[in-house]
């Protein structure tokens, strides 16, 4: 699967402006994915799906932000939901996949809507931002708060019927992500087809009965916010490659061969170095993960809370090293038919996502640190 993944990096790159140029990702692009399988990586093998490792998606997702980062991001938001339909009530599952098991799923998690309880379920309305790849898909997972005595966050599963997307999402990087707004107007959503976040966070979860493999007992904060930081990795792989070929030609006035200056050579041996650490943190956390999933347990809070943490830092190491290669490829560097702008771009608008907070996530591992455990986070 990876190596199906790493093959379309030439295609993606040959791709990229025209998802620039329409911001969304090419129709054929999501084709191409779904030929290869990629959306059903963590999909139930119930429902048609291949039900690998968590390890096998992210690697998945560099390899395709190598080609274009706005693609990883796609995959990392919408190849996540196969997994987390895993947790709802097979009736969910039948809703979506009963008739093709390819359909797709977007998102937009915050509680930007309300939803008011019914028979059977609840009625929801609001508008909700940035769902990326929207346009690609048949239904969508959003997040409202349930009115009553007390404010219940829940995530509801909507078809296409019930919901209007509007073009929104005029933006200097992830163009191709087609992030656009999503509007409910009083829909009805069945109970079958809604989860709440504190079930969420302590993994509770109705599809657990039928879903049994580990993989489906991995925290969901841990899961999906790494999808929106991991394709980072990819893309500043793709800035470092393309990087070390300009700089064998490029001459820097006064400096010489761009290849042989000291401080740039530094520079890239220090980006593959983080390169490397992000790839090795992010895997080892997982088999971490995988070990208590596999004894049926939750990992203890402060280790979410620092796992969160390193997510974080992926998103900032990856936009700060970005920025010092991009000033490196001096003026020439700015051309449109390089890649060094687009690459920065996408990197830093993606670090603008609530998931990537750096300073916020680091001050809150630091409080754990000094025996200061507060929070209640159900996104961890």
């Amino acid at each position: 699967m990876i190596a199906r993944a790493r093959a379309m990096i030439p295609t993606l790159v040959a791709l990229a402006p025209q998802g620039e140029r329409e911001r969304r990702l090419p129709k054929e692009t999501i084709a191409e994915m779904q030929a290869a399988g990629l959306f059903r990586v963590l999909q139930p093998k119930r429902w048609g799906g291949y039900e690998l490792d968590i390890h096998t998606y992210f690697d998945i997702q560099m390899a395709l932000g190598e080609g274009d980062m706005s693609v990883a991001w796609v995959y990392g938001v919408v190849g996540v939901h196969p997994w987390f339909v895993a947790w709802l009530d097979d009736r969910a599952a039948k809703d979506i996949w009963g008739t093709s098991d390819s359909t797709l799923i977007c998102s937009s998690l915050m509680p930007s809507g309300t939803a008011k309880p019914v028979d059977g379920g609840c009625r929801i309305s609001g508008r909700w931002k940035y769902a990326s790849g929207c346009e690609h898909c048949e239904w969508a997972l959003l997040g409202c708060m349930v009115e009553g005595g007390s404010s219940l966050r829940c995530l509801f599963l909507v078809p296409r019927n019930d919901y209007e997307i509007v073009d929104t999402w005029h933006v200097p990087g992830l163009k191709g992500t087609g992030s656009h707004d999503i509007v409910v107007k009083d829909a009805f959503v069945p109970a079958h087809r809604m989860q709440s976040q504190a079930d969420n966070f302590n993994g509770v979860a109705p599809g657990h009965a039928i879903n049994t493999a580990p993989l489906y007992r991995l925290p969901f904060g841990q899961v999906f916010f790494r999808g929106v930081s991991t394709g980072a990795i990819g893309a500043l792989q793709a800035m470092l490659d393309a990087y070390l070929e300009y700089g064998k030609m490029r001459v820097q006035r006064n400096a010489g061969l761009a290849a042989e200056d000291g401080a740039i050579q530094l520079l890239c041996a220090e980006t593959a170095m983080a390169i490397d650490e992000m790839k090795v943190i992010l895997h080892r956390n997982f088999k971490v993960l995988e070990g208590y999933a596999a004894r049926g347990e939750q990992p203890p809070l402060k280790l979410r809370v620092e796992y969160k943490f390193h997510n974080t830092a992926v998103a900032e190491r990856c936009s700060l090293l970005a920025a010092r290669l991009f000033k490196a490829a001096g003026t020439a560097g700015i051309a449109a038919d390089l890649p060094f702008g687009r690459i920065l771009n996408d990197i830093v608008v993606g670090r603008q996502h609530v998931s990537n907070q750096y300073e916020i996530a680091g001050r809150t591992f630091g409080s754990f640190l000094f025996g200061i455990e507060t929070l209640k986070d159900f996104s961890l």
